[in-house]
């Protein structure tokens, strides 16, 4: 009865003891209320407390932040998300339960800046300089001790609104200036994201459906599994047409005030977004070097940036080519998933090109020559006729006694005797043109009375074919920019007259400028999933000629720019020209030429046909990585 009665003694007076303020005990603090106020040259961010705690203070950069472990504390106070507006340089506050006996303050400023903490009954001040006290106090509730002197009072804060049946739910944190975006809002200021969009689409319509169900319809739908957090209600109210379901989702979670999460394995999470931003700020942050295998390090930092939140940073470097990444625990795992995305081996790309230049020449010439005459009367174009003048006694007969005058010399070919007298006929003739290197010649002689007909026939025809092919070959990886040149660089003389001008006895300025001639081919391909090609082609074939002008040469170019999607192996003809020129040349005498039919006695005729074709074919050749894995090689 004695040990009892001293055990009842003992727990009575055990009872009427005040707590002791121990550190680790995880109940000897409480934090109520976390608040902002301006101050006179400072702005106060005000902890209210209940017991005594330990606090430990340290400030980060790359952004600055001021943070504050309250160790052994709980947190009672109401989960109220900071409003965003910018209070003497504190652009937001955030609290949450870091772990048992640690309630952890991440106030986040423009600047890291110089903090005083102190310490009074019931509150923990932290002043921090500021320029700018002119704004409204934040709470996160009313605050129970009374403001010091020369604040405004805080607000009580604002419950949230209900949402109304009939109308897509609108959900406001209490302390958010702004309102979530409806479904129809949602999908409106998406519209271009929902045009581009492979995502199987959904119509669908709900009338004040609980958000389980509106939840687990989506999963149904898309085949993922989603998983909502305890304590999340609301009802939904709206219809979607032919929307992507992924987007859709977005849209209802927006209005609900609701987000997802991605967990490990590809589960999503829906949160609400109060919770995720708290837990996101209280999370700790986790740095990792990744190193990259096939891309640059620098030229994946913009795409790793846009995933990151606001409390990680990526850096790239070059020396190792590697990424710096810094980012919460919960999501360093799927960042370095997504660069592992990104770093993958990109196929090569094999192009054969294929450049025809074909030059075809087509000749005819076709021409009658004549020689009407009379031994005092002749043309002495076409045959040499021989000079009485020169004529000599010859012995034809071998008998030692000359008995026939035979002229020594002919005619020179410039001399011709005609008679315009109307006792004899007159010569005619038309022996001026002729075919150069004619492949058929025919001779007629005849005698006509006193008058000799002497004709000669001239025909060609020549065919000139030139085929001139050029195969480049090119491999490069996808979407990179691959070029060869064959070809001379030429020397252009350029003459700057204007330095001459102004100077005595000054001569104009000569400068060498090279110009590259030849075949060139440039190609910047892309592999498409389904294993296509799109290629950005540049073909050229040029040519130096001399000008027949003073300005020294002209360049012949042939050339195609275009943008083409081909099959692996396909070949495309990505440029086709033809030049077609046609030359008719006739001569002969006036008047008969033109005769129908009969007119080609009396002239000659010339046609030349020259077409030059130009054709260019591309050949893409996708080269896969060969390694067996059984053997390695």
């Amino acid at each position: 009865m004695k040990r009892i009665a001293l055990a009842a003694l003992l727990a009575v007076a055990a009872a009427a003891l005040p707590p002791r303020a121990h550190a680790g005990s995880g109940r000897d603090g409480e934090v109520k209320a976390v608040s902002v106020l301006p101050a006179r040259g400072s702005v106060e961010v005000v902890i209210d407390l209940q017991g005594a705690v330990e606090v430990q203070d340290f400030t980060l950069a790359s952004p600055a932040r001021l943070v504050l472990d309250l160790q052994g504390a709980r947190l009672i106070a109401p989960a109220t998300l900071y409003d965003g507006q910018n209070r003497g340089g504190i652009k937001n506050v955030r609290y949450a339960q870091f772990r048992p006996g640690i309630v952890r303050i991440v106030i986040d400023l423009d600047v890291l800046k110089d903090y005083q903490v102190e310490r009074r009954t019931g509150q923990i001040r932290v002043k921090i300089g500021a320029d700018r006290t002119a704004f409204a106090a934040w709470t996160s509730q009313t605050v129970a001790s009374a403001p010091p002197s020369g604040t405004t009072p805080l607000p009580a804060t604002a419950p949230a609104a209900p949402s109304r049946g009939g109308q897509a739910a609108r959900v406001a944190s209490p302390s958010a200036s702004t309102e979530a975006l409806s479904i129809e809002e949602y999908l409106a200021a998406h519209a271009k994201d929902a045009a581009q969009s492979q995502a199987p689409r959904i119509t669908v319509t709900w009338d004040k459906a609980d958000i389980q169900e509106v939840v687990a319809g989506f999963a149904a739908f898309s085949g993922r599994t989603i998983v909502v957090n305890k304590g999340i209600t609301g009802a939904v109210s709206a219809e979607i047409k032919n929307q992507p379901w992924d987007l859709a989702f977005n849209a209802v979670l927006e209005s609900q005030g609701l987000a997802v999460n991605t967990l490990e394995g590809g589960i999503f999470q829906v949160i609400d977004k109060k919770d995720l931003a708290r837990a996101d700020s209280t999370v700790p942050v986790e740095t990792r070097l990744v190193r990259i295998n096939y891309a640059k390090a620098v030229s994946l930092v913009p795409a790793v940036t846009s995933i990151v939140s606001k409390r990680g940073a990526v850096v790239a470097d070059s020396t190792n080519n590697a990424l710096v990444i810094t980012e919460i625990q919960s999501r360093i795992r799927m960042v370095e998933d997504f660069v592992r995305g990104l770093d993958i081996r990109t196929p090569q790309v094999s192009i054969q090109a294929k450049i025809i230049f074909i030059d075809r020449t087509d000749v005819e010439e076709l021409g009658i020559k004549y020689d009407l005459g009379s031994t005092t009367q002749f043309f002495n174009r076409l045959i040499q006729r021989p000079d009485p003048r020169t004529a000599k006694p010859v012995d034809t007969n071998l008998d030692g006694v000359p008995d026939a005058l035979v002229p020594q010399s002919n005619f020179t070919s410039d001399q011709v005797i005609v008679d315009l007298g109307g006792n004899s006929l007159a010569a005619l003739g038309n022996a001026n043109q002729q075919v150069v290197n004619p492949a058929l010649e025919l001779i007629f002689s005849t005698a006509i009375g006193n008058f000799d007909l002497t004709t000669f026939l001239q025909a060609l025809q020549r065919v000139e074919l030139a085929d001139l092919q050029a195969e480049p070959t090119i491999t490069t990886l996808d979407n990179r920019a691959a070029e060869i040149l064959v070809g001379d660089r030429v020397p252009i003389r350029v003459i700057d007259a204007s330095a001459a001008v102004g100077t005595t006895n000054a001569v104009p300025r000569a400068t060498v400028r090279f110009e590259q001639t030849g075949i060139n081919l440039k190609v910047t391909p892309h592999v498409t999933a389904n294993r296509q090609v799109l290629m950005e082609v540049h073909a050229e074939n040029s040519a130096v000629k001399p000008a027949s002008v003073d300005i020294g040469f002209t360049f012949q170019t042939q050339q195609a720019d275009n943008q083409i999607l081909v099959n692996d192996g396909e070949t495309a003809v990505i440029g086709g020209l033809t030049v077609t020129s046609v030359t008719v040349t006739k001569s002969g005498i006036p008047f008969l030429v033109d005769l129908p039919i009969v007119g080609k006695l009396f002239g000659f005729s010339s046609q030349q046909e020259q077409r030059r074709d130009l054709l260019i074919l591309i050949t893409p050749h996708i080269i896969d990585d060969l390694v067996t894995p059984s053997t390695g090689k």
